[in-house]
Parts: C-alpha cells; sequence; structure tokens
C-alpha cells in the first residue's frame, strides 16, 4: 500500500466518475456525487486545491476504495 496522494477536490471528483458515480449538485466548495448502480452510496467532496489527508481517507473509506485503486484511476 502506497502513501495518499495531493489531490484537489476536482480532480478527485473526475477519478470518481470514472468508478461510475454522477455528480448530484454543488452548493458552496462541496461537491455531492451519487453511484448510478447498486449500492447507492452518495459522497461529498470538497472543492478544494488540495483534500486534506483525513478527508481523502474518509472519502476513501466511504465509497470502498483502497489507495492503490484511486492512484490507478488518476
Amino acid at each position: 500500500m502506497t502513501g495518499l496522494p495531493v489531490v484537489s477536490g476536482r480532480r478527485l471528483v473526475q477519478a470518481l466518475e470514472r468508478e461510475g458515480y454522477v455528480v448530484d449538485r454543488q452548493r458552496g466548495s462541496h461537491i455531492v456525487l451519487r453511484h448510478t448502480q447498486p449500492p447507492f452510496r452518495r459522497v461529498t467532496v470538497p472543492d478544494h486545491r488540495e483534500v486534506a489527508k483525513g478527508t481523502l481517507r474518509a472519502i476513501l473509506r466511504q465509497v470502498g476504495m483502497t489507495t492503490d485503486e484511486l492512484l490507478n484511476l488518476l
């Protein structure tokens, strides 16, 4: 397992879109994505220049993805 990458909110959204998530809505600097197939998960991604490490780790946990899977999508 490799370390967490430094990634922006927009780039993280693009990676999650490749995994089957679509942008549901945005309010301010928070983008809400939902998965199109079961299990229908929702995840909120901050639209920041750099997503904090703890926030990124929590998002990966919510979507059920490992760090290596994220790196492949980036």
